[in-house]
């Protein structure tokens, strides 16, 4: 992403604090059941007090509960994550969150648990560099991971202490095997009170959430760090399907350009960058099906799709100091005229970071290669948006701005800026 004057500037915003919300993006990809990372986070973290690990040990297995599935964004892949025990493809979402963790200075020390979070302790205790500490902390994610996916049907209907007997069996016969002993032990010892699968339900875990967001320590947040921090979630919403792919990345260089033709200073260029970034996140619950579908969508389908940016804004908005990127990103489909979704604003109420993101959302998804057609040229898309504008649907002066910079719009939008056939692009966005 761009460098900017305020990339290392501290800002009033607090990392673990973005960390924790963005959290809330990963756990999308259960579709119907939101809470898994939480769950691995509090299992976890009661693991290792039973272990006898420190305050901050513990946390720190908390946070690699929230964040061990950084790695998976298709809803297919959750799938098998939750109907298997032990599958052939498990490797390959551990192997891109680690890629993911290991660039961004505050989280790599978690990429060696989250690579090997699902490698059979028997394979793990003699793996040539792999720390003790590694180890341990990704078989024990690996263990409560494994828990959950069998526990998770029960939670929503009250029925986990009814399988609670059954589920401590299931580790027990696997200790020595898949799970370290000493790991199969503290489990046992620490899911052998009822509070231990209790506070997984819905009002335990969002309890456990507030007491640990107020007792959390603070780490302020430079304007470089949240960038990248940004980036890595874009790229997991991008890695969904071949429809999105590098999706996010050109919007955010497309919004920052027109944003900077149009004068705005150096913070707000940041700002608006982040919100376009992360203004997809909520796709993650959208079933990869539906993303993928080559032909129109029912009322249903279409229902789910528009939902995304609700979905966004819902995981941004608890951010202190995010108050404006969350509007932004949410407002991504709202149109001046008031048609848009899913808040129905209308141009007074829509900030110009908004709609210059709307631009270049729209702008981005036709200049892209897609599966089902090939990117627009830069002629066919501004006459497209010259139509948007003129039924009020867009804003014709940024539109404009595009227009002047056409070139450069282009190459922002895809990294190769070579011309395009005009082809058919569905209104997918």
């Amino acid at each position: 992403m761009t460098a900017s004057p305020s990339d290392e500037v501290l800002i009033d915003v607090d990392l673990r604090h973005v960390i924790f919300a963005l959290s809330d993006a990963l756990d999308l990809v259960g579709v119907d059941d939101v809470g898994h990372g939480k769950r691995v986070g509090i299992m976890a973290a009661g693991c290792g007090r039973a272990l006898g690990r420190s305050g901050d040990e513990q946390e720190r297995l908390f946070d690699l509960g929230l964040l061990h599935d950084i790695g998976v964004s298709s809803t297919r892949v959750h799938a098998h994550l939750v109907a298997e025990f032990d599958w052939e493809g498990s490797q390959d979402h551990c192997a891109t969150g680690a890629a993911l963790l290991r660039g961004f200075a505050p989280l790599s020390s978690l990429a060696a648990p989250v690579l090997h979070h699902h490698t059979r302790w028997e394979k793990l205790a003699c793996m040539p560099g792999v720390t003790p500490q590694e180890a341990e902390q990704a078989n024990l994610i690996y263990l409560v991971d494994r828990v959950d996916a069998q526990a998770a049907p029960y939670y929503a209907t009250g029925g986990i202490l009814m399988q609670a007997t059954a589920l401590r069996e299931s580790i027990a016969e696997r200790s020595g095997t898949y799970f370290a002993p000493a790991l199969v032990d503290a489990f046992l010892a620490a899911s052998a009170c009822e509070a231990f699968w209790l506070q997984l339900e819905p009002r335990g875990i969002a309890a456990i959430l507030l007491e640990r967001q107020a007792q959390g320590r603070r780490c302020a947040a430079t304007m470089a760090e949240l960038k990248q921090l940004a980036t890595i979630f874009s790229r997991i919403v991008d890695a969904k399907s071949p429809f999105t792919a590098q999706h996010s990345l050109g919007v955010a260089r497309l919004a920052r350009l027109l944003a900077q033709r149009m004068g705005l200073d150096a913070e707000r260029c940041d700002r608006l960058e982040i919100a376009a970034l992360l203004h997809d996140l909520g796709k993650l619950r959208v079933p990869d099906e539906v993303l993928e579908k080559p032909g129109p969508l029912d009322d249903r389908e279409r229902k789910l799709i528009n939902a995304h940016s609700f979905e966004t804004y819902q995981i941004l908005r608890p951010i202190r100091g995010f108050e404006d990127i969350a509007r932004w990103a949410a407002y991504h489909h709202e149109e001046p005229d008031g048609n848009g979704y899913p808040f129905h604003v209308t141009r007074a109420a829509l900030p110009l970071e908004a709609r210059l993101l709307r631009v270049a959302d729209i702008f981005q998804a036709m200049a892209q290669d897609r599966p089902y057609r090939e990117g627009m040229n830069g002629e066919a898309i501004l006459a497209f948006l010259r139509t948007l504008a003129g039924q009020g649907r867009v804003d014709g002066d940024i539109v404009e701005i595009a227009g002047a910079s056409i070139q450069e719009a282009m190459t922002a939008a895809r990294p190769v800026a070579a011309a395009r056939p005009v082809g058919h692009a569905p209104d997918r966005k």
